[in-house]
């Protein structure tokens, strides 16, 4: 792995300069690179392909996910973008290839052998899936209560993921009693439980105002930069590529997190594009070369039609 395979993340103003690159930047890319645990991705598909009778799905699909990245992965209905979290969730076997999850092969474990690879992973599904007969508290606390964890601790651990995404006041509310947007922030909330560090976002702002959209992918922002979290980010909509792409999560002098664009300091987000069609990559790489990408229907997915 080259040092152009990483991405520069300094959140401390530019001190002494290397070629253009602040000191402490450059070394914490060369002490990335000789980090093995971050070297190893999160996530790796090697030539993935999967159909359904005549219809292919993925067609050799190969990526990675390194070490607290996020992957945000674009296509029309069909494309084949949902399906790659199925497959990593084992939901799915592929047809050919190999799947990898924190390097292991997981492409044919067992269902009992995935219980163990889901517990690394958070999965935020599209409508925030709720139990409409459980309080918000016993929706983010289910997975715990599943595997006996003392009550006590229970409590701290759902007081801290509510506080996280800004929803403590809600903890005795039922899900009926909650907006669309509040109901998806608990449901990452819960996919938060345990401190998984990959997750996967299955359209989380699918149906929702802009403004409750752009919390949504703020949370994604705060995990990426503030908890090093591996993700996958599957969405259609171009208004989360550019927040998710262009902001990132600094915690202030006071302890409080703000949001800063993209170059106020020096900081390159960590965060990569991929486009299917097809059951095929058609892009992968920055949001600056897609828009500049001059492919018909790339620049027509960009402009919505």
């Amino acid at each position: 792995m080259s040092t152009a395979d990483v991405d520069v993340r300094e959140r401390e103003p530019a001190g002494e300069q290397r070629g253009g690159v602040s000191a402490a930047a450059a070394d914490s890319t060369f002490q990335e690179v000789d980090d093995r645990e971050r070297v190893t991705p999160a996530i790796e598909f090697r030539d993935v392909t999967l159909a359904f009778d005549e219809q292919v799905i993925l067609d050799r699909l190969s990526f990675k996910v390194r070490k607290g990245e996020t992957k945000i992965i674009l296509g029309g209905s069909g494309g084949g973008k949902s399906t790659t979290i199925k497959l990593i969730l084992g939901l799915l076997k592929p047809d050919g290839g190999r799947i990898l999850v924190d390097g292991e092969d997981i492409t044919d474990y067992t269902e009992a052998q995935m219980m163990s690879v889901r517990k690394k992973i958070g999965m935020v599904f599209q409508e925030g899936a709720l139990f409409d007969s459980l309080s918000v508290y016993d929706n983010v606390a289910y997975r715990l209560h599943e595997q006996g964890v003392p009550e006590e601790e229970v409590e701290q651990e759902v007081r801290r993921m509510l506080r996280f995404v800004n929803l403590e006041e809600a903890i005795d509310k039922m899900p009926i009693e909650l907006s669309g947007g509040m109901r998806r922030r608990v449901g990452i909330a819960r996919a938060l439980v345990g401190g998984p560090k990959i997750v996967m976002f299955d359209e989380p702002t699918a149906g929702l105002d802009p403004p409750t959209a752009r919390t949504i992918c703020e949370l994604a922002i705060k995990l990426r930069d503030l908890e090093d979290v591996s993700s996958i980010f599957v969405t259609h909509e171009m208004n989360n590529v550019k927040y998710i792409t262009s902001e990132y999560a600094v915690v202030n002098d006071e302890g409080e997190i703000d949001f800063e664009l993209e170059g106020q300091r020096l900081c390159l987000t960590n965060t990569k594009v991929l486009m299917l069609r097809g059951g095929k990559i058609i892009f992968e790489g920055t949001d600056e070369a897609l828009h500049r990408n001059e492919d018909p229907y790339i620049q027509r997915f960009i402009r919505g039609h």
